[in-house]
Order: structure tokens, then C-alpha cells, then sequence
């Protein structure tokens, strides 16, 4: 590394405040400097790669040139702050606060329920706010792109596009195209009584205050004489390790190449960022370009356009956009092709921060936009101090061979794009996890050139991506073309000859080999077909219109991708009785209490507490072995690292290092890849993680590693004894039935993804061994319990403080007791405070998720589709320890009915113990899986019985007070409602009858629709589980403190709890605060889970007050006329108690295992969805066109919550049954380990159109009547699944195929290409699996 006595001081803006560093370290990020240097905390942490969008930040830069101000979001972790010399940074602190004033941006999200958690809206904020600082009447389209590149786990998507639509002209909520007629609107003949009005207003826009863009912050002058700065110089910046360089002239910037040939150019970060931060790479020099305007142009000729190397992604778009409407299209077919893709790369941020010169040179092996180029035959043009020389951005330059490399010391300037001529087409082809922001499985960019006036092939190119470790050429293939006319006959041999020439080995990395291989010639079909349409087109307008013909129509829509549209929809609620007290709020869609705080970035997480003196931070080091004995573990060489202070292991901890069967450190043997060995606790996380890579650990492997559940049953390994319930005969019907069929459905496992990873802040306290833990949990009374049993230490020495969380989703109810003690064991040894805060790699490798799960069928049914005979059996994926999985077990067996009356119905669960990190629970905890099982074998029935599977499902589903298999009675009326108004207000047999003149008209695309009941069971078959207590305080001011056993995770349980006070006190909500929950305030609580929250809590807190209410009852009698704060002023003077504790014993459930009977359950929740899709056979995508969801919410307390919750488990739900893939390597290694390699859906994946409508029923056994409704949406999703299948099998039928296929989930691109079996797939080359280990594999 050079050393620079005198480095420069790097000068940048934040919110209008300037910042002067005079030690500028290039391996420093914006995101840590802004959150742990100027302590803006209001930007988040959510993967470090880019990928999430919670650490967005908008840049503003001045072009002298142009002499305009350019604003662009761009993600903070993956942005040094030596790059922002000369910027403006806005975060969120910038656009509004509490404080000062809040921005419409701010205000909307918030006031349209835009936000649950609040860890995502501060990114969502900043998305939305640089797209109005650059169209302050943005389209909705422009919304909807603009959020491409953030992630949001809690709400389903739709309010927050819905907040930004409000900026867009003209913006309304119901899309009835003037009508005047609501679509929802229950007819004259509908069985809705008229008396229950339906209300579709979440918030009213009249509170909204107008965006008024001439009061923006202005940008900062004096970097605008900066930049325009005749003298400028080189700057140099010197950190710890690295230097970095700026050089202002290109003769610079080539000097600095030739004296540092090895050193990175960075501009956007994008590529050199991840492989430090991921791969370990390390640069002592970094040189940066940025703002050189020879870098930065576009040119055109007539020969084509000339693009600056430094021009990002998106202004690469915006200069092609141009050239489009300036061209004729003949000129511009290159253009459009990677219009098509710059749409759909990575999201904004990304866009905008990568460059044109990285992205190519970069050469990564997915890369979108190179063989595009490659086909439209590009050339980059590069200079160093020996001159200038043009390279061919082709097969040699993209396959990394040595002759076409760059050399050392060159730089790329830019890059050249030809116009197309009249006889030459260019495409690409790409198909992804995900429509956006998601690598490419496969992708392509192809080129075809004709004599002319003929279809003979005079140049063909063929360049593929994701197939190999470079992107690839075809060249044989096309050599061997040249000459032919384009003809079906060409496309057999070219696919033929292709698949000769680009060979995926069986164990290629990435997996999914055999649907690569597809993918391939399937996207060379596609590319055949877009060709064939336009030498007809071409031939049209010739003297020849006869000489070629047209696709056949049938197959026109295999020509476009699924277009990606703005989503809309309506939310129907029962309106609030006018006849209420207005200052009463139940019932009223009132916005989370912390809503504006979560826009503002002012609520503060467990990261954002500020450090405390002589914080020490906690990395970990895991186990790398499934199952093995740890033969020696030396930490010496990771004690001496620099700012270390101690390696912990189990030797330190002072109580039980097993507790309730979980491990906290690994001491003699480790049982998954991923169990923590030790931990370094340092004076800065980077500090720690890096002396953790020095913690040396030798092993000897154990056999057997179980990682399936199909080897725990070949070794017979549980967890837990076998669960059972039955009714009927069941051996004996099935002698006695028309048919029988049988089956098994995998359903894999599911990452919670909530935005903020596991985080802990642990105090020790200098008497009586007490200890604070500050902790993102569902269930504060557990990792007291682990903490205190850890360290050997009565429970009330250990308070836990948990005030929000973002995100929780049922992996935050144990495992925050685990890494909680793990935490508190580092503090107790070295008596000072641990941040430990688990990056997503870590989070997700540690912590798992949802169970995997195996099911097994028989069933017995009659030829009218009457099943008579089910006989089940479940076995999830339990991982190495007990954790939740007994109990999800238990639930899934319980609940495995669903909504239909077996008469003879035997159902049998076990837990598997693997060699996986322990699975544990998660929203809807076993439902979610068990139940595709039960719709699957019922869409069998339907098949067998040639009906449709709803109409089974009609004729099987309970249909009066009955009784469920383990002997509970129920009334089933709300879910026969909630199924009739599915079918009605969906248009189901409508729709389905023109999906199927649809897919008449289409062979390559195929519509599906499917209609899902639910009977979801809410609360736990153990009464004392059920149980909750309030604490309530009065003041002599009036206001009420008020505290309680549940965790506010986004669902809305604080906002509820406050509604709930305001009713039962009669006062205004704003007397109310509720602050946190605590294990100090209210004991042994329970988890925050299974739906339970506002029924049990609320009781408690309606309890309270109930009590101090009563106490001030003599005093109100007395002065019946008085205020709030005079009867509590006089009921002080009266020495009456103004505290009080509220309990509710909790629903009185019971299950006895033995009888196999039991009042297992307090209530049902009952529901129906409707959905419909589209999928391309070709390549395995599918668009979701609508969601229709009828929910029996009984009343609602917060119909704002409650529909967020229903969406958002909605989406979650699709999620599971779809994108959301876990890849396990055969010896049990997780290699989704961030937001790159696991995909949640984002915005573009929800419905097209989405209904949600409450239901409205009685349950007098909950508060208000009303129903928990945080899990019951997520089976729901599972209608996505069964209309993919529905589109699969309406394929299947038209090819000839059998209508019963495997019916697993998720239902990836994979899994629906290589369903819709066809030529292409036959024409593959398959392998023996008993020659080769594959790259991954499925554990359910």
C-alpha cells in the first residue's frame, strides 16, 4: 500500500450539513458511517449486500457540463464514503422528522398502512421520495419500478404502492372505470343483509397535505463550486489498510493504472463491494473515475451510439430511451433488447449505482446485458499510457480467454453499440427466480442476420448466461447454421447441436441442471418464434407477402414476457355503527400507533440504541460439519488479533450450557453446520469478525450426517413419539369405495426473512449478578429463563426490554433465548455490555425457519367425488434439537382436516431429528404445509372423478354443526359463507370458462384458477399457554401508562391495545402510552403467537381497566358532569388506587393425546381465496393476474391491521408455495444465505388485482367478538400454488399427458417448466444419479 503523508480531506453533504473527514477510510461504508459515526440510525442494516433496500439513501451530485442536479437512490452498505466527495447524501433524517415537520411522503405511507414492522419504510420512504424529487408527478408505473429494489416482509406491498399512487394525477382508489358502480358491491340477489353496510376507506385522503416540491432542501452551493472548480487536483484518501485515489483527468487516472495495475476502478461499488465484503477479496489501492468527463458521454453516428464506461445502468437507459424515439426501429433492435432488460436488472439502487464500464468488464456469468451486447456485436474501447485500442465484445472477451483480456494497466472509456440493419434481429431471453431484482437461472442475447429479401441465415450468434462459469458462446453451432433457410427443420438441429456444444455437468453449481439444459433451447425456441414473426412482417411489406408464413396463431403469446403492471385493488370491512361514540376507536381503521415514527426512521430498534460505555460487539463462529466430534478448538491466534478481548467458548458458562435440550456452545460434538462453537467478542464488529476467521477448530466427522427426512426414517431418528387421531373405520372403508388412490407431497422449508436479524444489546449490572438484555423477541419470559439458567442466576435478576421488533414471523419466539444467553455469557465473562447483532448470513444459516415437510396419502372416494376414507401421515424435518417441533407436530395432526368431513379419517405426525439447524416456528406453524397436502389429495379426487376440484371440495366440505376428527363441535356457517361469497364475487365459473377459451387460443402460455377453503384453528390445546396479564397506571395528569405481556413485532398489538383502553376507559386514544414490554413490569408472560395476541392480552388489559374503572365509579357518581383528570385527581386525594393489574386465565383448551379427543382449540377462523394465473410452459414463469380473499374476521378491532395482516400473510404465503427456495448442499450446508440467493417476493409478484374482504360473524367467547387474524392468510396463498397447477395440468391435457403429476411446493420456474413436459424437454440429455453427487438437494 503506498503511504500518503498528507491524504486530503474528503468533503460531502448529509441532510444539508456538511461533513469534513479529515482520515477517510475507503473500506469505511456510508451505511456504518451515517449510522455508527453521525448516528443516524433512521437507515437499516437488512443484508449488506445491496439486495433488501432498507439502508437506501438518495445521492445528489451537480454536472458541471450539463449544469443540473442529478438525484438517485443508492443502497448505503454498499456505497464508501471516499465516493461521495463533492455529494449531497439525503437520509431519512433529511426528509422529515417528528421534530421538525414530516414530509407527504412520510405522512401517506404511514396514513395508508403502508407499514407493520417500520424496518422497511424508512428504505420505502427515501425509494418513493428520490423519484418524486425527479417527477413530482410520477405514473403509477414509475411507483411501482421505483420500489423494485426493496424487499418488505410484512405487508403484502400493495398500501405502500397504494401511498405512492396518491402523488400521481388523478390518482383514485376504486378502479371502476367511471361506472359509478363499486365491482364489490353485493347485488340485489346476494345473501348479504342489507343492514350490513361495507365500508372500502382505510384513510382519508382529505388529511393529506400537498406535496409542495419548491420547499425542498436546496442543494448545497458551495459543492456546486466545488465541482465547477477549474483547478481541481487528484485527491488521495488514506485509511488503516487502503488508500484510494480520485483522479480528475483521464492522463491521471491512466498513470495511476500504470502504477497500480492491479488496483480495482470503482464507481458504483456494485461488483467490487460484494466480493470483499462476501469473498474475502482485499485491494490496498482503489482508484475512482468518478465524474471524468471523458467517461461520462453518450455519442451518436449513423453507425450507432458510443456510451461512456461511467454512465450507471440507468442513465444507460434513459440514453437508449432516447435513441429509441429518435431512430427508426430497424436501427435500434439492440437497443430495445436491453431496454427490455435494464427494466427487471437488480432494482433502482442498483441501476443506478453500477456502470455500463463495470458491469462489462466484471464479465459476471449472469450477466444480463453482455450477451446482448455480444450479439448486437459492441466493441469497448480502451486506452492506457501506451493509446487506445478497441476490443470485440464477443465470445473471446465474455469467456475470459487470455488473448482478448484486458491488459492490466488498460481502461475501458466506453463502449459502442451499432445500429442494427434492415436484415439483422437481435433479442434477449431471460428467465429469473423472480421477474426483478433477481439473477438470471438462464439468460441469452442472440443475433440472426439474413441475405437479403430471403430467410437464409448469413450470420447467427447465440451467447448464453448462467450456464457455465462465463457466459458462453454457441460459435459451432452457429457456424454450422450459416446457409440454412429458418425453418423447423434448422430449429431441431440447432437445439440438438446447442446442447452438444454447451454441456452443464450434472453437478454444475447452482443446480437445477436438467431445467438449465431446458431453458436453453426453450429460449432459443422463443427467440425462432420472435424471428419467424418478423421475417413475416418483413415479408409483408416486400413485393412477396406470400413467401414466409406466420407463427401459428396459438402460438403469439409465446412471444412476450409477462408484462409487469401497476397493482390495484379494493379492501371491503363492515362499517363502524353509526350509533358509536365517536371518541371510541374500536372498530376504526386507526394507523399503528408508531407509524410516522417508522417513516420518520425515529423508531428506535435494538441497533439503534446508542453504544454504551465500553460496549464490547460479538461475532460467532459455527460449526462447518453436520455431524462431528470436535477433536481440538484453539483460540489463541484469535485472542491476539487486534481489539479483541476475549474468545468465549462453553468452558464459560457458568450454569447450563444445555438447556430444555438446546445447546448454547458446542463442546465436545457438533450436530449441524451452523451451531455455534464460540464466540470473539472485540471492541468493533469488524474487529471480531475478522479474529473469528482465526479461531482454528479441528474435526472428525460422525456418521451417519441425516439430513432428509428420508434418511431419518431409514435410521429411524425423532424427535418426538409418534401423534395420532382417528375417527371411524378406516381399514374397513376402504373396502367398501369406488376407488383409491395414493400419493406423497414434499413441502419445503420456508426463511422467515424478517427485515431486522436477530439482535441483542445484554448489560451486565455492577450488583447482585443482575442483567439487562435489550432484545428483538415474541417471548421475553424465554430468554430470561435461558439467561438466568446460563448463568446460574435467579429469573429476577434478568430483565428483559423489548420495545418493537422488525419482523418476527415465529423465529423470534425461541431462538432470541438462545443467542440471547449466548450474549449474556460474553458479558457476565468479560463485564462489559455485548451488542450482538447476527448479519443475514449468519441470521439465516443459525436460526433456520419453517419445517420441511413429507406427507403421505391413501384415500378412498366414490365416483361422485364422496371421500369416504383418508389415511395420513406426516413427518417433518425437525433439525439437530427439540426446539418448537413436537408441538408443530401436534398441529399438524390436529388441524389436518381442514375444512372437510371424512367420515373415516386416520391422521399420523412425527418430527425427524436431522443434522440441520434446528427448525422452529413460523407463521401458522405446521398449517401451511399440512393442508397442500389435504388440498393436493383432494384435486386428485377431482381428477379421478373428471370434476372440478372446487366442486369436490363443495361436496366434502362441512356443511353443519358437526364435530371435528378429535371430537370438538363447531358451526361451519362462516365458512360456508365465506366459500359461497368466494365463488359468487370472484366470478369463478365465469372466469374459469374464459381461462379455458384462453388456453384454447394458447399452447406456450395457460391460465389457472383455484378456489381455497380454510378452517384455521387459533391459540395452543394447552390452557395455561393461554393465559396473559396488563398493568395499567394512571397519572395525576389523566394519562395512562400502559404495559402488558405481548410483543409489538408490526402486527399492530400496541395500536390495538390502545383502542381497547380508550373504549374501556372512555378517553381519548391520545391519553394512552404504551412504551414496552418488559419481564420487570409484567411476569412470565407467554409468546406473542398463534394468533393469540389481542385476544389474550386485550382481555387482560379490558380486565385492568375494568378495575380501575369500578374503584372510580363512587367518584363519577358523585360528579357525573366531571372530566377525566378531576375524577382522577379526586380519586388521589381519596386515596384510592390509581394502578391496577388485569389477567385473563385464558381460553380453557385441552387435548388428550391418549383418548386422542379434546376442546383442542378456543374458535375457528374461517376463509376462502380465489386466484387466478398465467404460466409460460417455456420457461416455467407465471404472472398472478388476481387474488379475491374472503376472511370471517367476526368484527374487526382495526380493520387497517387486520386487512394488513391478511395481505401481507398472503404474500408471505405465495412466497412459500412459489420463489421461495432453500438449496442445502448433500452434507447438509444452507447455501441461500441472503436476499441474492433466496428469494421473497417484492412488488412486482403481487396480484394484478387484489379484493380482501372482512366477513363479518359472531365469536362472543373473544374481546369485541372479534378474531386473531396474523396467520390464517398464509395458507391462503397456497391457491397461487394450486392455480399454477391448474395452468400445469390444463398444459398436460393438451400435450397428452397424465392430469396427475407430483404436486409439490414450491412451485419454482423449474418445477412448472419441467411439468409442462414437451419436445424440449425430451430432447435433453439426462444423467444416472448414481454417477454424480448433486449440487443440492431437497430435505422435506
Amino acid at each position: 500500500m503506498p503511504s500518503v503523508s498528507d491524504p486530503d480531506e474528503l468533503i460531502f453533504f448529509v441532510n444539508g450539513r456538511k461533513v469534513i473527514e479529515k482520515r477517510a477510510d475507503p473500506e469505511v461504508s456510508l451505511l456504518f458511517y451515517v449510522r455508527k459515526v453521525i448516528r443516524l440510525t433512521g437507515t437499516k442494516y437488512g443484508c449488506g449486500s445491496g439486495g433488501c433496500g432498507a439502508c437506501t439513501v438518495m445521492v445528489s451530485r451537480y454536472d458541471p457540463k450539463s449544469k443540473k442536479i442529478h438525484h438517485y437512490p443508492a443502497t448505503a452498505c454498499l456505497v464508501p464514503i471516499c465516493s461521495l466527495h463533492g455529494a449531497a447524501v439525503t437520509t431519512v433524517e433529511g426528509v422529515g422528522s417528528i421534530k421538525k415537520r414530516i414530509h407527504p411522503v412520510q405522512e401517506r405511507l404511514a396514513k395508508c398502512h403502508g407499514t407493520q414492522c417500520g424496518f422497511c419504510s424508512p428504505g420505502m420512504v427515501m425509494s418513493i421520495y428520490t423519484l418524486l424529487r425527479n417527477h413530482p408527478e410520477p405514473t403509477p408505473d414509475q411507483i411501482t419500478e421505483a420500489l423494485g429494489g426493496n424487499l418488505c416482509r410484512c405487508t403484502g406491498y400493495r398500501p405502500i404502492v397504494e401511498s405512492g399512487k396518491t402523488f400521481s394525477p388523478g390518482a383514485t382508489v376504486c378502479q371502476m372505470k367511471g361506472s359509478g358502480k363499486c365491482c364489490m358491491d353485493p347485488d340485489e340477489k346476494s345473501f348479504v343483509s342489507r343492514e350490513e353496510k361495507m365500508c372500502t376507506k382505510l384513510y382519508d385522503e382529505d388529511e393529506f397535505q400537498p406535496l409542495d416540491p419548491s420547499q425542498e432542501p436546496i442543494f448545497p452551493p458551495e459543492l456546486i463550486r466545488m465541482a465547477e472548480d477549474p483547478h481541481k487536483r487528484r485527491l488521495t484518501f488514506q485509511g488503516v489498510r487502503t488508500t484510494w485515489f480520485m483522479p480528475v483527468t483521464l492522463k491521471d487516472l491512466l498513470e495511476l493504472k500504470a502504477s497500480y495495475p492491479k488496483a480495482p476502478l470503482v464507481m458504483g461499488n456494485t461488483a467490487v463491494g460484494p466480493s470483499i465484503k462476501f469473498k474475502g477479496e482485499f485491494h490496498p489501492v482503489f482508484i475512482s473515475p468518478l465524474g471524468l468527463p471523458e467517461l461520462n458521454f453518450v455519442e451518436s453516428t449513423d453507425k450507432g451510439a458510443t456510451v461512456g464506461a461511467a454512465y450507471s445502468l440507468a442513465q444507460l437507459k434513459d440514453a437508449l430511451d432516447f435513441l429509441v424515439s429518435e431512430q427508426p426501429k430497424e436501427k435500434t433492435k439492440t437497443y430495445h433488447a436491453l431496454l427490455n432488460h435494464l427494466r427487471t436488472l437488480a432494482g433502482p439502487q442498483i441501476r443506478n449505482m453500477a456502470t455500463l464500464g463495470g458491469h462489462m468488464v466484471s464479465r459476471p456469468n449472469f450477466s444480463d446485458l453482455n450477451p446482448i451486447l455480444a450479439a448486437g456485436n459492441a466493441t469497448i474501447n480502451v486506452i492506457s499510457k501506451e493509446g487506445e485500442r478497441q476490443i470485440s465484445l464477443n465470445g473471446a472477451f465474455l469467456e475470459e480467454l487470455p488473448e482478448a483480456n484486458l491488459k492490466p494497466e488498460e481502461v475501458v472509456v466506453s463502449v459502442s453499440i451499432p445500429y442494427t440493419t434492415q436484415w439483422r434481429f437481435v433479442a434477449g431471453l431471460r428467465l429469473a427466480q423472480r421477474q426483478e431484482n433477481a439473477f438470471a437461472i438462464v439468460n441469452a442475447g442472440m443475433s440472426v442476420e439474413f441475405e437479403e429479401g430471403t430467410d437464409t441465415i448469413k450470420g447467427l450468434q447465440m451467447f448464453f448466461g448462467s450456464v457455465a462459469p462465463t457466459v458462453v458462446s454457441a460459435r459451432k453451432t452457429c457456424k454450422q447454421l450459416i446457409g440454412r433457410q429458418w425453418d423447423d427443420q434448422m430449429l431441431g438441429d440447432a437445439c440438438r447441436w446447442v446442447l452438444e456444444e454447451i454441456r452443464i455437468p450434472p453437478a454444475a453449481e447452482g443446480g437445477m441442471v436438467e431445467y438449465r439444459r431446458t431453458l436453453i433451447i426453450s429460449l432459443l425456441f422463443k427467440f425462432y418464434l420472435k424471428v419467424r414473426r418478423w421475417l413475416n412482417r418483413m415479408f409483408l411489406e416486400s413485393t412477396d407477402p406470400q413467401k414466409f408464413p406466420d407463427i401459428p396463431e396459438k402460438f403469439v403469446s409465446a412471444l412476450d414476457d409477462f408484462p409487469i403492471e401497476t397493482p390495484k385493488g379494493i379492501q371491503m370491512f363492515q362499517c363502524v355503527d353509526p350509533n358509536q361514540p365517536q371518541q371510541d376507536p374500536v372498530g376504526h381503521p386507526v394507523m399503528h400507533q408508531s407509524a410516522i415514527k417508522h417513516t420518520t426512521g425515529e423508531a428506535i430498534f435494538v441497533d439503534d440504541m446508542p453504544p454504551v460505555d465500553q460496549e464490547l460487539f460479538l461475532a460467532v463462529v459455527t460449526s462447518t460439519r453436520a455431524h462431528a466430534k470436535i477433536t481440538s478448538l484453539d483460540v489463541s491466534e484469535a485472542r491476539a488479533c487486534p481489539g479483541v478481548v476475549d474468545v468465549i467458548t462453553a468452558e464459560d458458562v457458568p450454569g447450563d450450557n444445555n438447556h430444555s435440550g438446546e445447546i448454547f456452545f458446542a463442546q465436545i460434538e457438533v450436530i449441524c453446520v451452523g451451531q455455534i462453537v464460540c464466540a470473539v467478542a472485540a471492541d468493533t464488529y469488524d474487529h471480531a469478525k475478522e479474529a473469528a476467521k482465526h479461531v482454528r477448530i479441528a474435526y472428525d466427522d460422525i456418521e451417519p450426517a441425516i439430513i432428509t427426512i428420508e434418511q431419518a426414517l431409514e435410521h429411524n431418528s425423532f424427535l418426538s413419539p409418534e401423534r395420532k387421531i382417528e375417527q371411524g373405520n378406516v381399514d374397513s372403508a376402504f373396502k367398501h369405495v369406488d376407488q383409491i388412490i395414493e400419493g406423497e407431497v414434499h413441502v419445503e422449508g420456508q426463511e422467515h426473512f424478517y427485515m431486522e436479524t436477530q439482535s441483542i444489546l445484554a448489560l451486565p449490572q455492577t450488583e447482585d449478578k443482575e442483567m439487562v438484555l435489550h432484545v428483538g423477541t415474541q417471548f421475553p419470559t424465554h430468554v430470561q429463563e435461558y439467561v438466568s439458567a446460563a448463568l446460574k442466576v435467579p429469573r429476577s435478576r434478568i430483565a428483559c426490554h423489548m420495545k418493537r421488533t422488525g419482523g418476527a414471523f415465529g423465529g423470534k419466539v425461541t431462538k432470541p433465548a438462545l443467542l440471547g444467553a449466548v450474549a449474556a455469557v460474553a458479558a457476565n465473562k468479560t463485564g462489559r455490555p455485548i451488542r450482538f447483532i447476527l448479519e443475514r448470513s449468519n441470521d439465516m444459516l443459525i436460526t433456520a425457519g419453517r419445517h420441511p415437510l413429507l406427507g403421505k396419502y391413501k384415500i378412498g372416494f366414490m365416483n361422485n367425488g364422496e371421500i369416504k376414507a383418508a389415511d395420513v401421515e406426516y413427518y417433518v424435518n425437525g433439525g439437530c434439537t427439540p426446539d418448537e417441533s413436537e408441538m408443530v407436530i401436534e398441529f399438524i395432526v390436529l388441524k389436518s382436516e381442514n375444512a372437510y368431513c371424512i367420515p373415516n379419517f386416520r391422521c399420523r405426525g412425527r418430527a425427524c431429528k436431522t443434522n440441520l439447524p434446528s427448525n422452529t416456528a413460523f407463521r401458522g406453524f405446521g398449517f401451511p404445509q399440512a393442508t397442500v397436502v389435504v388440498e393436493a389429495y383432494v384435486t386428485a379426487v377431482a381428477s379421478k372423478c373428471n370434476l372440478l376440484p372446487e366442486e369436490v371440495k363443495e361436496i366434502n366440505m362441512y356443511k353443519r354443526t358437526s364435530k371435528t376428527a378429535y371430537k370438538q363441535t363447531f358451526n361451519p356457517e362462516p365458512l360456508r359463507r365465506c366459500w359461497k361469497e368466494c365463488l359468487e364475487k370472484s366470478s369463478f365459473y365465469a372466469r374459469k370458462q374464459a381461462a379455458e377459451e384462453f388456453n384454447k387460443k394458447n399452447y406456450w402460455k395457460k391460465r389457472g384458477l383455484a378456489v381455497i377453503p380454510m378452517k384455521y384453528s387459533i391459540g395452543v390445546p394447552t390452557a395455561f399457554y393461554n393465559q396473559a396479564a396488563a398493568l395499567v397506571h394512571i397519572y395525576l395528569d389523566g394519562s395512562v401508562l400502559l404495559t402488558h405481556g405481548g410483543c409489538e413485532l408490526g402486527q399492530g398489538l400496541y395500536t390495538k391495545m390502545i383502542q381497547v383502553a380508550s373504549r374501556e376507559l372512555n378517553i381519548p386514544q391520545s391519553y394512552v402510552h404504551l412504551s414496552e414490554t418488559s419481564t420487570v413490569t409484567v411476569p412470565n408472560a407467554l409468546f406473542t403467537a398463534g394468533s393469540l395476541g389481542t385476544d389474550v392480552n386485550g382481555k387482560a388489559v379490558q380486565n385492568a381497566c375494568q378495575i380501575l374503572l369500578e374503584r372510580l365509579r363512587p367518584i363519577i357518581r358523585k360528579n357525573p358532569e366531571g372530566k377525566w383528570k378531576e375524577w382522577v385527581a379526586k380519586a388521589f386525594e381519596e386515596s384510592i388506587s390509581l394502578s391496577a393489574t388485569g389477567y385473563f386465565k385464558g381460553y380453557q383448551t385441552n387435548m388428550d393425546w391418549e383418548k386422542e379427543e379434546g376442546d383442542a382449540y378456543p374458535y375457528y377462523v374461517y376463509g376462502a381465496a380465489c386466484s387466478e394465473v398465467e404460466v409460460d410452459c417455456l420457461t416455467g414463469a407465471h404472472k398472478l393476474l388476481r387474488t379475491d380473499i374472503f376472511m370471517d374476521a367476526a368484527f374487526s378491532i382495526n380493520p387497517a391491521l387486520d386487512i394488513g395482516q391478511i395481505e401481507g400473510a398472503f404474500i408471505q404465503g405465495m412466497g412459500l408455495y412459489t420463489i421461495e427456495e432453500l438449496k442445502y448442499s448433500p452434507k447438509g450446508v444452507l447455501y441461500s444465505r441472503g436476499p441474492d440467493d433466496y428469494k421473497i417476493p417484492t412488488v412486482t409478484e403481487i396480484p394484478e388485482e387484489f379484493y380482501v374482504t372482512l366477513v363479518h360473524s359472531q365469536n362472543p367467547i373473544a374481546i369485541y367478538s372479534s378474531k386473531g387474524l396474523g396467520e390464517a392468510g398464509m395458507f391462503l396463498g397456497s391457491s397461487v400454488l394450486f392455480a399454477i397447477y391448474d395452468a400445469v395440468t390444463a398444459a398436460r391435457r393438451e400435450r397428452g399427458l397424465s392430469d396427475t403429476f407430483p404436486m409439490n411446493s414450491p412451485a419454482t420456474p423449474e418445477v412448472i417448466r419441467m411439468s409442462c413436459t414437451d419436445q424440449f424437454t425430451d430432447m435433453i440429455p439426462r444423467d444416472d444419479p448414481s454417477t454424480f453427487t448433486p449440487w443440492s438437494i431437497h430435505v422435506s
